[in-house]
């Protein structure tokens, strides 16, 4: 074991004297530490969806990734995905010991979700970085569970904005290449062995360019930082929320958003919004892209606003009107906290 332990720093600070090779050896032996307590922060989560999980369709029952041990109450930094709507949580640490949790939080907004473990971890949480210093051409370390030798060294190659289709934007998302085998809540961790992103999508192409380069998502550990307290304390954000339709909407060449899915008893379902519509307007204003949809419906107002859009349904033209809601209602499953 005592050997192991040896080759295993040696590796990490191998890695991290190529990636930090500008920093002093006192810098260098600091990150060498900090990445040594972020390998021993990530656990494995495994999530059960509740039996009538709105998202059980599309995310299905059983659920599995990564998460990573941010303070010493046992609260666990993860993508949202894995656990909303979650029946039960279990975390499985570096040592191999199986603990139980309970989802704390969820944001929609920034896609993260917190659990906590309901019995000590024991574990030394992973430092939190400066994810709006990390740049394109940085390397950077894709941190799954599994031990350092899980980890896969990565290029930032873009920082941009990212839209998905379940009503969702990310202003700077974290682009990065070559992709990771088990991204979903794995740990993005910057040249000073510190956390700046949590792992969300394997995509077709991190780069934006003319040739497609396969890559992975990650959501800036930056945008944790206003919310933490709130997802501790009240399992959401306070102020007023966001309002969801409950529709995904796909962009399609010629500037079209096509419906591809309707989220059942949503909004959008009530109203008459069918799969295959074409979203032509909001509020009289024409949208393009998912990002001219999202920001011109939270310009709205709060959830509860009453949100008219226009649809081309069956070739001809519809006006509809929408009582938008927070999603976090519209789950079957809230944070117990």
């Amino acid at each position: 074991m005592n050997a192991m332990r040896r080759v295993s720093g040696l590796l990490i600070a191998a890695v991290l004297a190529w990636v930090n090779a500008a920093a002093s050896a006192d810098d260098k032996q600091a990150a060498s530490i900090r990445f040594q307590d972020a390998a021993a922060a990530i656990v494995q989560v495994k999530a059960q969806a509740v039996s009538d999980a709105r998202t059980g369709d599309t995310l299905g029952a059983e659920r599995e990734g990564n998460g990573i041990v941010i303070d010493e109450a046992g609260h666990v930094l993860t993508i949202g995905y894995l656990v909303i709507e979650a029946g039960s949580v279990a975390l499985t640490t570096a040592d191999g010991r199986e603990v139980p949790a309970s989802l704390v939080g969820y944001d929609h907004a920034s896609g993260f979700a917190l659990v906590r473990a309901l019995t000590p971890l024991g574990v030394k949480p992973a430092a939190l970085g400066d994810a709006q210093a990390v740049a394109v051409q940085d390397p950077v370390l894709v941190l799954p569970f599994g031990g350092v030798h899980a980890a896969r060294l990565a290029f930032v190659v873009s920082r941009r904005i990212f839209t998905g289709s379940w009503e969702y934007l990310l202003e700077s998302a974290i682009y990065t290449t070559p992709p990771a085998p088990n991204w979903s809540g794995a740990a993005l961790i910057d040249g000073e062995g510190r956390l700046v992103g949590v792992g969300s999508l394997l995509l077709r192409d991190s780069a934006g360019s003319a040739t497609p380069v396969p890559g992975n998502l990650f959501v800036p550990v930056d945008l944790l930082k206003p919310i933490l307290a709130d997802l501790i304390r009240h399992g959401r954000t306070r102020g007023p929320a966001r309002p969801w339709l409950g529709l995904s909407a796909e962009e399609l060449d010629g500037g079209h958003l096509l419906v591809a899915r309707v989220a059942p008893e949503s909004p959008a379902d009530r109203a008459g919004v069918r799969r295959g519509d074409i979203v032509v307007a909001v509020a009289g204003e024409a949208v393009r892209s998912q990002a001219e949809l999202y920001r011109k419906v939270w310009s709205l107002g709060p959830a509860g606003t009453e949100v008219p859009l226009r649809v081309l349904q069956d070739a001809e033209l519809r006006e509809l009107s929408l009582r938008s809601m927070d999603r976090l209602d519209y789950l079957k499953s809230a944070p117990r906290y």
